[in-house]
């Protein structure tokens, strides 16, 4: 946030001013993408609420939308979508990292130069993500890392991942656990593509084998992974629940197959039950997007609360029930022959329907599990928005080496 607060007016022409001087020095349509936001980093518009010298203005963090909208009308591409883990890993070190992992860090990050995975699920401890176990163990200047994680999304491709570890079995399992950037090319680093339903691997599984990390790359303090962690998980659910290139148009997105495919019907296809199930799903999507923006306006800083767990949960099963409504609208051509072959994506599905509906169908199965399950969200909910009692956790104040496990 800045730190003298001017007026939003005052902000706005700032950024406006910003915006102009940057597409005048470098014109976005005769330039790389990648050259271009190397250039809108320096030019404090790639997070304008960071700190100056760090791709930030200082500024709210409400006047992002105003860069993003004037960036495109001056021809500026969008983000690379394999590009996707800086709304985790940007904020999470702009907020845990010190200067000089601020300066290696986010410029490249930003303009794509190097792409980030998350490695925080593992096979035994997924929803229960305080219970990981993957080891890390402190050796002078260095950290030897052991364990596998799973569901690691473009691990692939990536540079960098963001690694939560056990570094403390001694301590209850929210408190012994330190977070890392990893070097993905790092000796013992051993990435496995997960064939999913699509046929696809976007999915892996990584596997670290007394890998090396420099102490250097530790983000944050030892045994505080817990909450670095939980910025990145807030901005998780933030980039799936509200989309992390600001608010979807009105009637974007998955909904707006499910309206081309039903004005394509012939009219004796068009029931007065698909009709209204369709005009209660578009009503749903808008209010969703209505709510996602006004979070987004209301929020105080740079990292998003608890109430972006409501955003993550809607758009899930949102998604899901609309593919399946628009499956339902094609009958029998629906059943057209998909592609199953095994392939390994080079780029990550923005909306879901980029592949065609088919596609789009079997992908959202994923929706309700990746970034926290549905389960796990109304648990959220209930305890961080409405106030309600929390469940019963026995192994809250247990050393996490004495919990039983199977």
């Amino acid at each position: 946030m800045a730190e003298t607060m001017i007026s939003e007016e005052a902000e706005s022409k700032l950024v406006s001013d910003a915006v102009a001087a940057l597409v005048r020095d470098h014109d976005p349509t005769t330039m790389s993408r990648q050259d271009f936001r190397g250039y809108q980093y320096d030019a404090g518009l790639a997070w304008v609420h960071f700190e100056k010298g760090f791709g930030g203005l200082g500024l709210r963090p409400q006047m992002q939308k105003l860069v993003e909208t004037e960036l495109r009308e001056a021809g500026a591409k969008p983000a690379d979508p394999a590009t996707f883990f800086m709304y985790l890993a940007g904020p999470t070190i702009a907020t845990h990292g010190n200067d000089e992992q601020k300066k290696r860090f986010l410029r490249p990050m930003f303009s794509g130069e190097e792409r980030w995975c998350q490695l925080f699920s593992e096979p035994g401890a997924g929803s229960d993500f305080a219970g990981l176990g993957t080891k890390a163990e402190r050796d002078g200047d260095e950290w030897i890392v052991n364990g596998q994680k799973v569901w690691n999304t473009m691990a692939h491709l990536a540079d960098w991942g963001m690694l939560v570890t056990r570094s403390d079995p001694s301590t209850p399992k929210h408190k012994g656990m330190t977070y890392f950037a990893l070097d993905m090319k790092s000796p013992g680093v051993e990435v496995r593509p997960l064939r999913q339903i699509t046929g696809e691997a976007e999915f892996n599984e990584v596997y670290m084998t007394d890998t090396r990390v420099p102490d250097e790359n530790r983000i944050g303090d030892t045994g505080d992974g817990w909450r670095v962690s939980l910025t990145t998980l807030m901005n998780e659910r933030n980039a799936i629940g509200a989309g992390s290139g600001g608010p979807p148009k009105r009637g974007s997105g998955t909904i707006a197959a499910a309206v081309d495919i039903w004005s394509e019907l012939p009219e004796d296809r068009k029931t007065a039950a698909h009709k209204d199930e369709l005009m209660d799903m578009w009503v749903q999507a808008e209010v969703s997007r209505l709510t996602n923006i006004r979070a987004g306006e209301n929020r105080k800083a740079g990292n998003p609360g608890p109430e972006m767990s409501i955003a993550k949960l809607v758009h899930a099963e949102l998604n899901q029930e609309i593919t399946n409504l628009c499956l339902n609208l094609l009958g029998a051509d629906g059943m057209v022959n998909y592609d199953f072959t095994f392939r390994r994506p080079e780029e990550l599905s923005v909306s879901g329907v980029e592949n065609g509906i088919g596609h789009a169908f079997l992908r959202v199965r994923a929706n309700s599990i990746e970034g926290g399950t549905s389960e796990i969200m109304r648990n959220i909910i209930g305890e961080q928005v409405l106030g309600l009692p929390g469940e019963p956790r026995v192994d809250k104040s247990v050393a996490w080496s004495d919990v039983p496990r199977n």
